[in-house]
């Protein structure tokens, strides 16, 4: 039976993971910030699929909660076998509305603890053969609009690179790049989701479903739904000034800035 650390485990994409990798019999490391939603979450996977659900309590803003993480994950006696690095927020506001300080820790839980899992979890990945991680990024990386975009841009570009250096080793990476998913994403930003059309929105159980057949099919960035590669699509052809214009429009009106 293989393992699964997921981060962000207890709330939309990382508890949609958390549910299909538990109901395919993997064990879980869930890690979240709030222990009494983690222990609840871990008992629930355990009573209803049998497999085994451990707690992690880790702040990934801070040095202390990644440390934590990359201790678990460098830990030969309990291997991990596919880490899925979910966890992330956005912050509401245009470029220098958003003080420094939540900007340096958007990019703190977005860039350097996915860097820092990433490279934990591989390196014994690799001596074994075989692994996966899963990086969530978004279709935001695609657009040129605000910090939230730049640091998934970010993901994407340092997962597709690792994955072409790692070609052949066993161990396979991929970036998940969704679109507007119902969690609690907006809510804890005090975004405001009222606009947005329905036709928009993914359903997180379906999301993964698709984000791991792809990772199996080995490929190393996923796009989850055709919707969103139609969109995605049309984006490339587009004139990055007017792309630029656009997307400041859209994302003061529907997403993370």
């Amino acid at each position: 039976m293989t393992t699964a650390l997921i981060t962000g485990s207890t709330s939309g994409i990382g508890a949609a993971f958390a549910r299909r990798l538990a109901a395919d019999g993997h064990d879980l490391v869930l890690v979240a910030r709030d222990t009494k939603r983690l222990r609840e979450q871990a008992t629930e996977l355990h009573d209803r699929h049998g497999i085994e659900a451990e707690v992690l309590t880790a702040d990934l803003a801070t040095d202390d909660g990644i440390g934590a993480v990359e201790a678990r994950l460098t830990d030969r006696k309990r291997p991990v076998d596919l880490l899925v690095n979910n966890a992330g927020f956005g912050n509401k506001g245009q470029y220098l509305e958003v003080p420094l300080a939540d900007e340096l820790t958007m990019l703190k839980v977005h860039c350097e603890a996915v860097l820092r899992l990433t490279s934990a979890a591989v390196a014994p990945m690799r001596e074994r053969g075989r692994g996966g991680v899963v990086n969530v990024a978004s279709v935001a990386a695609f657009v040129p609009r605000g910090t939230y975009g730049a640091s998934k841009a970010w993901v994407v570009q340092f997962t597709q690179g690792a994955a072409r250096d790692l070609a052949g080793s066993g161990v396979r990476l991929m970036a998940l790049c969704p679109g507007f998913v119902r969690t609690e994403f907006h809510e804890r930003a005090a975004m405001g989701t009222d606009n947005i059309p329905k036709w928009m929105w993914l359903d997180a159980d379906k999301l993964v479903a698709a984000a791991l057949s792809d990772l199996a099919r080995g490929k190393s960035l996923s796009i989850p739904d055709p919707r969103y590669k139609t969109l995605m699509g049309v984006v490339k052809l587009a004139p990055r000034g007017l792309l630029g214009g656009v997307t400041a429009k859209t994302g003061r009106k529907y997403g993370p800035q």
